[in-house]
């Protein structure tokens, strides 16, 4: 097990790598620097005790040489001070702790020597009961220590340990059984008090190993943190990045596949004459075919890339979303009748309208129909359905009853290139980007999407329109009314509906 402790630097208890308890060694610096800045805290402490026993040698004797114990009392108090102040500001020049615990001990002994120094010079001239006073200074000045000094054990034993000592020397030089046992007292004492500074040294070093431990786990969280950030930034420039790509490349994808898709139109239909080999004719309509395929994938990844990049501009005007979703139907049909499905429509008697752009909104009616009609059997029937909700938000249903999505693929579905496993099992067509472009389109009109089954079978996809997006039934018919008004008084009609 590896301690690094660097006084210079503060407390900054070391570290455990092998996730033991310290050694009660290898944290001497910190339990120092405790005690050092208790001294400097509690300096004034000690010198009103000694106050009190200035004013009773005074009594005993005279003013003159109680003033010479009390200024000897200050100057070892005042050495000790300094040498605090000294080492708090040696700290942070990484001076070695072990100069420092010989000095300090020393200051802290000199301090002993001057408490004893009236048992031993005043005791002949004192009564019995003045005795009795003096020792119970010193028990008093062995808990003041212990209380202003408990973080280390060595100058606790440097100071306590002498007054203890001469204490009981005193006491044992004269005869009697109340000196015995004022003697007795004071070693119990000492006794009592080392063991409580040993217990009140473990939960110092316990507050150290939990302040080290916190502030290990702090440079742990905070490296964690600075990483997940650069990797997100790194994850948003290359989004920005491929965005940008993407919508800057659009003419240069675009232009050979409108060539493609116009000559092999040509061949297909034979306006430049019938081929001499028939199977030409088919080559050419496959040609036609993956073309038209490629790009309308080109024009989602470009869509997906302009809604990601922000670029993706709305005119947000009143609009009728069940008028939309007959109009997306209709150009649909080819792809309806070829699986021979129908429509059915579940719309309000009421006019609904909400605020979005047009273009916008019959982009989201085309994907959710045509992945319904993708997935549908032959022969079903897909139902559209637009309602109003009782806290006037508007809810556009798309429900088929094809194999439907599993539970637990449901959240993944608004991903961009994300596909079911039933899609992936069956190969059928398609990148997974249609819920990807009607999830960025709805949240660009702080709409919401959402996917449930559709029990026994089958899917419902709805887009939920906010309530502050949709116009009253009163604005609705105003709307209405207004189709047959000139062009600018429709359009103010329209902005005071909004």
């Amino acid at each position: 097990m590896t301690i690094h402790t660097d006084i210079g630097q503060g407390l900054h208890p070391a570290q455990s790598t092998s996730g033991q308890s310290p050694v009660i060694g290898a944290w001497e610096p910190d339990l120092l620097t405790l005690f050092v800045r208790n001294q400097i805290k509690v300096s004034l402490a000690m010198p009103v005790l000694s106050t009190f026993l200035m004013v009773a040698i005074a009594m005993w004797t005279d003013w003159l040489m109680a003033a010479a114990w009390f200024g000897s009392y200050l100057a070892a108090q005042t050495i000790q001070y300094y040498l605090c102040r000294l080492y708090e500001q040696a700290r942070k020049e990484n001076t070695q702790s072990k100069e420092w615990i010989g000095m300090l001990c020393a200051s802290e002994t000199f301090i002993a020597v001057c408490w004893l120094i009236p048992i031993f010079a005043y005791w002949e001239i004192v009564t019995e009961i003045q005795h009795i006073f003096m020792v119970s200074m010193t028990l008093a000045v062995i808990a003041a220590r212990i209380m202003t000094a408990s973080n280390y054990m060595p100058i606790i034993l440097a100071g306590t340990g002498i007054i203890a000592l001469g204490t009981v020397v005193r006491c044992i030089m004269e005869p009697g059984l109340i000196y015995t046992t004022l003697g007795a007292v004071v070693v119990l004492a000492e006794i009592f008090f080392v063991q409580l500074v040993r217990r009140l040294q473990s939960t110092s070093q316990d507050m150290l190993v939990f302040k080290a431990e916190r502030e290990a786990l702090i440079d742990k969280l905070d490296g964690a943190l600075s990483e997940a950030q650069e990797a997100r930034s790194r994850a948003e420039e290359a989004n920005r990045a491929k965005s940008r790509f993407l919508a800057t490349m659009s003419h240069e994808l675009r232009t050979p596949l409108n060539a493609i898709m116009g000559f092999s139109e040509i061949l297909s239909k034979e306006m430049m004459g019938p081929h001499t080999v028939p199977v030409y004719k088919s080559y050419s309509n496959d040609i036609h075919y993956s073309g038209d395929y490629l790009l309308k994938l080109i024009n989602d990844i470009l869509d997906l890339s302009r809604i990601e990049a922000n670029r993706r501009d709305l005119e947000a005007e009143p609009i009728d979303p069940c008028k939309v979703a007959r109009q997306s139907a209709e150009l649909l049909a080819i792809q309806l009748a070829h699986k021979s499905q129908t429509i059915t429509y579940d719309f309000p008697a009421n006019p609904v309208r909400v605020l979005a752009d047009n273009r916008a909104m019959r982009q989201i009616w085309l994907n959710l129909l045509s992945n319904a009609i993708k997935f549908s059997p032959e022969h079903s029937t897909v139902t559209v359905k637009a309602e109003q909700r009782t806290n006037g938000a508007v809810l556009m249903s798309v429900i088929d009853n094809g194999p439907g999505i599993p539970t637990a693929e449901l959240g993944a579905m608004r991903t961009a290139f994300v596909r079911g496993s039933y899609a992936q099992k069956k190969a059928i067509d398609g990148a997974g980007l249609g819920l990807s472009i009607v999830n960025g389109l709805a949240e660009l009109h702080e709409a919401s999407l959402t996917l449930s089954p559709n029990l026994p079978t089958g899917l419902i996809v709805s887009v939920i329109f906010p309530p502050h997006r949709v116009l009253g039934t009163v604005r609705a018919r105003l709307v209405d009314a207004s189709q047959s008004m000139p062009i600018t008084q429709r359009r103010l009609i329209e902005l005071t509906a909004a």
